[in-house]
């Protein structure tokens, strides 16, 4: 029988994660697909090319986590600069230009044959779009199923929101060399507005309160508990409703859906791999320097999908391409968390909040 211990604490709901997701996709796609009316009526509820029923799911997911935040803790978390810089190296000046690497060795090189010279193209920057844009709102998730550090993980996605804004664009610029792009940067705050500002301040005012009321022991042992599975259900949902927007371009495109899919699958194994050998040999706690890793990993799929059609039109390939970082990203980072969860004991004495 397999115990928690060995699971790093992870249920049988959350070790068998991989099954309810690949069940959601199906579902998702199917829905898609043979019921384009869903998406239809879905895609008018968006902004920004960020749909407000996903937002509501995320939010979902992430306030429980929010509420975990002891927020006398963040202070704490600024006085561990290790975790930072990592996560800022490893977003900013590794990340986009390993991206821009395996993309053009797999479709100018290894894909030659395969792939039309400007369909490679337009993937090539779909992909470099999709690297330069790090996770914002995901990586509470995987932090979550990690048992990484609330507090710091918070600080951690604020730090690069921050870089974000100012660098996201150069970069692109300078690999791609499109000299006319503009960044929509309604789609940037509106995702910090809606996947950080409002939980974070929900979770701050119910922690007080509660606390306030009814004491830390009920807060900790009756409050938070009502919130368990809600963030398994909230992905869940999330996935169905995001594959339902894009179940017509997967089953019209199964074989360059997989060619796009291959070199972000081992970009997202490599970076990750880079980021936790780092936290590794710098001997950051488990619960540091597993979310500073996923951070690296997993990407800002809404803000990829939004500069691509603004850049080069919604009907392009690169758009596809950034939609492809959407489809394998969960089962990935999912293999990512079991990974780390299982490597727990490499690090050292796991740092607790407060």
């Amino acid at each position: 029988m397999v115990n928690e211990k060995q699971t790093g604490g992870m249920g049988f709901f959350e070790r068998n994660l991989t099954i309810w997701v690949a069940a959601c996709i199906v579902i998702g796609v199917a829905i898609g697909y043979y019921l384009p009316q869903v998406p239809e009526t879905l895609d008018k509820f968006t902004y920004y090319e960020i749909s407000l029923p996903i937002a509501i799911l995320i939010w979902m997911m992430i306030y429980p986590m929010m509420l975990k935040i002891d927020f006398t803790s963040i202070v704490q978390a600024l006085k561990m600069p290790k975790g930072l810089t990592l996560t800022c190296t490893v977003n900013w000046l590794i990340k986009p230009f390993t991206m821009a690497f395996f993309a053009w060795l797999f479709f100018y090189v290894i894909f030659r044959n395969l792939i039309e010279p400007e369909i490679a193209e337009a993937y090539f920057a779909g992909a470099v779009i999709l690297g330069a844009a790090p996770c914002t709102a995901m990586v509470f998730v995987w932090s979550h199923l990690t048992k990484g550090n609330p507090a710091y993980t918070l600080v951690q996605v604020s730090v690069n929101n921050i870089i974000l804004l100012v660098a996201f664009a150069p970069i692109i610029v300078l690999l791609l060399g499109v000299s006319d792009l503009t960044v929509p940067y309604g789609t940037v705050f509106l995702s910090v507005f809606l996947f950080i500002v409002i939980p974070l301040i929900a979770g701050f005012i119910s922690r007080n309160l509660i606390i306030k009321h009814k004491g830390e022991e009920y807060f900790e042992n009756v409050f938070l508990k009502k919130f368990d599975g809600i963030t398994m259900i909230g992905l869940l949902l999330t996935l169905i409703l995001i594959f339902t927007f894009q179940g017509d371009v997967i089953i019209n495109n199964p074989i360059h859906i997989v060619l796009i899919a291959i070199p972000l699958i081992i970009q997202t194994f490599f970076i990750f791999t880079i980021a936790y050998g780092w936290a590794k040999a710098w001997k950051l706690p488990h619960n540091v320097a597993s979310p500073a890793a996923m951070i690296g990993a997993s990407n800002f799929f809404e803000l990829a999908v939004a500069v691509a059609i603004s850049v080069f039109g919604l009907r392009s390939p690169a758009v596809t391409a950034t939609v492809v970082g959407v489809l394998v990203e969960v089962p990935v980072m999912l293999a990512l968390v079991k990974i780390a969860n299982k490597t727990r004991h490499w690090f050292p004495a796991e740092i607790q909040e407060g």
